[in-house]
């Protein structure tokens, strides 16, 4: 009995320590597994909502290179962006594909992205070695790191690496997170994206590629710089092995396809990828870019630009400067450092180069689109642009055809006479003793208005721009883009102002435009990544100068290049017609040439960034026409060189010289009366009072045309009164 009884109570002695073990385990149980797994839940769900807050519209958002394209629609350059040819799956090698899962995540197809055995170990390796040394991601958690700003390599990162990729996983496809890592992976040597490094690397497309060579490409990805085909052949060749070695393992391939991949030499065959070409015309296209559009839009690339620019046209443009430029550099009076001779500072690079420079700028009149820009003779030695602001320059001789045309707008007709002598003190109002003489200093005294455009005097000219009117004057070169503060003073008659080589030659189109101003441009339209339009020219006109006083400026400028200051273009191989103006600025410091054909106006200018005379007695016809006559040579091989032809209706004239007016039997007798075409609308209204006389019966006839064209109006007016039943 006493046995039962101590073996009761040691029972109820046991009863509360059983009590206070349950109370324990289940304590520990709360501190080590319940706690850890709450807060490993909290952790999760933290990490869970931070990933909901990217974007993943930015896994498609990859930097690429801008595509510009000339005038044709085929490709002429790349912009900024990252050297990228984005493909679709598609149309790259399946070998390549097998590859590089073999390599980088051989259960991508099987996970919902995030190897947790990858993980596990990558998480076990960090925390024992005290770094986060270990990567083991798979392609979701590489495209979400490379695609997304998720932090540096850290267990933070990581974490949140591996929400984004299941977040990735729901919302795409596997094949789509397939295409867009393989056009975002870096393949080394500046190549992003497996179509570019396939090209790069093998001279051919990702489609084609082998399977030594989609081998060879995915062993680069881990270390795309130190296992280059290109800087390190041994080092590919043991990684393209790795990687055949792995894809034989997992049979993806046999193993006699190992072996012989193996045995295949690399043969890099790069092909020369479409570069961005520094170049004039290309810092122009730049410069409108960054007008139009954001630079988040240009840094993003994947941007299509289609460009007014003709290759042929801008690679003879380019040609013949530097061979004109050349050429003058070895005439004897030429006493200047030599481009040959220049040699560019240690310390970064001069924008004014102590050799002579020069530019050009073709424009197409029917669209103002530029076919060619050339901004100097080296922009590898000079990026400051000659043919754009703010690269002004006295544009001389070459502003007369305005002022000419604008005189006669006010009436005066081109075989009017004026005098070529000597300008006398105080004879031009407001100018004082401004006398400026003729650039060959010779006076040949009573001469035709046409004269004094086709022979360049300054003295006519200057008498023509009084007739003109100052204020007109200025009005019109502020019209024509020339600038935005042109001087008020009398020197601009003979151009003694500044503006730009563009602006300058878009002004001269409205001679072959009848006195239309087209706004020139260089960028025709800009599509998306998505090839939808973002950006079209707006082609811009602008009426500048009446239509018929523009043709007799015309029909002048013709005879500039036949027996003018621009005489000298057929000996130098031009025998189309067109029609221009040379420009030489005081102690030949510039040189101009402005002409045009019916279907291209081109400019050019020659000269020194800090302004020298080039040689003595350098003439814009000695010095930028040839230049411009090659140019133009080339060009009408695509855009022909119609004859010039009036846009106005012409009527035959007998018109006194003295007086401008319709001449009289007595102008006939003292000589001053001569025959002329004139536009209908430029015709005189009255007859000479001059000379006095009876009207002669051509001049009696034109006045009744010219009463009929006025009473027309009031006739056309009366017909549609009587019409609608109106009242006379």
């Amino acid at each position: 009995m006493k046995l039962f009884a101590r073996t009761a109570t040691r029972k109820k002695a046991s009863a509360p320590r059983k009590k206070r073990s349950r109370g324990w385990r289940w304590l520990l149980v709360l501190v080590f597994v319940v706690l850890p797994a709450i807060a490993l839940a909290v952790v999760l769900a933290t990490y869970a909502i931070w990933a909901q807050s990217f974007d993943l519209k930015r896994l498609g958002t990859m930097p690429e290179r801008n595509t510009v394209f000339d005038v044709d629609g085929k490709i002429y350059s790349r912009l900024a962006g990252a050297n990228r040819l984005r493909v679709s799956l598609q149309e790259v090698s399946p070998l390549f594909v097998q590859a590089l899962l073999a390599r980088e995540d051989t259960r991508f197809y099987e996970h919902g992205g995030i190897d947790w055995r990858g993980v596990a170990r990558a998480i076990f390796r960090d925390i024992t070695s005290g770094s986060a040394k270990e990567g083991a991601s798979s392609l979701t958690q590489q495209l979400a790191r490379n695609s997304l700003p998720l932090g540096g390599r850290t267990l933070s990162r990581k974490l949140l690496e591996a929400m984004v990729a299941m977040r990735i996983e729901r919302n795409l496809t596997k094949d789509q997170i397939l295409e867009l890592y393989l056009n975002r992976i870096y393949f080394g040597s500046g190549c992003y994206g497996i179509e570019t490094a396939s090209q790069a690397y093998f001279g051919k497309d990702a489609s084609k590629l082998d399977l030594s060579e989609a081998a060879t490409l995915a062993g680069l990805i881990r270390s795309p710089n130190r296992f280059s085909p290109l800087k390190n052949p041994t080092g590919a060749v043991v990684q393209r092995d790795t990687v055949l070695g792995r894809m034989m393992e997992l049979k993806k391939i046999s193993a006699t396809q190992e072996k012989q991949a193996k045995h295949e030499r690399i043969n890099s065959h790069p092909r020369r990828l479409t570069l961005i070409q520094e170049n004039y015309a290309m810092d122009a296209v730049q410069r409108d870019l960054n007008l139009l559009l954001t630079s988040d839009q240009i840094d993003n690339g994947g941007l299509f630009i289609y460009t007014t620019l003709d290759p042929a046209v801008q690679k003879s443009a380019t040609d013949a400067m530097e061979k004109q430029l050349a050429k003058i550099e070895r005439q004897p009076g030429f006493h200047h450092p030599l481009k040959s001779q220049y040699r560019p500072p240690e310390n970064g690079l001069d924008d004014a180069m102590p050799y002579l420079e020069g530019a050009l700028v073709a424009i197409d009149n029917g669209s103002g689109g530029i076919r060619a820009l050339v901004g100097g003779r080296d922009y590898g030695q000079s990026k400051f642009n000659r043919a754009l602001p703010p690269a002004n320059r006295q544009i001389g001789s070459s502003f007369k055809p305005f002022v000419y045309t604008l005189a006669f707008m006010h009436g005066l007709l081109p075989s009017a006479a004026v005098s070529d002598g000597p300008i006398q003190p105080g004879e031009i109002q407001g100018a004082g003793n401004w006398s400026p003489g003729n650039s060959d200093g010779r006076y040949e005294g009573i001469q035709p208005v046409s004269y004094g455009l086709i022979h360049s005097r300054n003295t006519m000219s200057v008498r023509v721009g009084e007739f003109a009117g100052l204020d007109d004057t200025q009005k019109i070169a502020t019209t024509l883009g020339l600038g935005t503060n042109i001087p008020h003073g009398a020197a601009i008659y003979i151009g003694s102002f500044e503006s730009d080589l563009k602006d300058l030659t878009s002004a001269y189109t409205v001679f072959a435009n009848a006195g239309i101003r087209k706004q020139s441009y260089i960028i025709e339209r800009i599509d998306d990544p998505d090839h939808h339009p973002i950006y079209r020219a707006a082609h811009l006109s602008l009426p500048a100068l009446d239509p018929g006083a523009a043709w007799m400026t015309t029909e002048l400028m013709e005879q500039v290049m036949t027996r003018g200051t621009a005489a000298s273009a057929r000996s130098l191989g031009f025998n189309l017609p067109a029609a221009g103006k040379t420009g030489t600025t005081n102690d030949f410091k510039d040189a101009w040439f402005v002409g045009f054909t019916s279907s291209i106006t081109c400019g050019v200018w020659v000269g020194f960034d800090q302004p020298v005379t080039i040689i003595p007695h350098g003439y814009g016809a000695a010095l930028a026409l040839p230049v411009w006559t090659q140019v133009m040579n080339k060009a009408a091989e695509r855009y022909p060189a119609q004859p010039l032809q009036p846009t106005v209706a012409l009527q035959h004239a007998t018109v006194c010289s003295i007086s401008n007016a319709i001449a009289t039997s007595g102008c006939v007798a003292a000589g001053t009366a001569y025959e002329v075409d004139l536009p209908v609308d430029r015709i005189p209204r009255r007859y000479c009072q001059v000379h006095g006389g009876s009207p002669t019966l051509l001049g009696q006839r034109i006045e009744q045309i010219g009463r009929k064209v006025q009473e027309a109006p009031r006739s056309i007016l009366q017909s549609f009164r009587n019409f609608f039943g109106g009242k006379k």
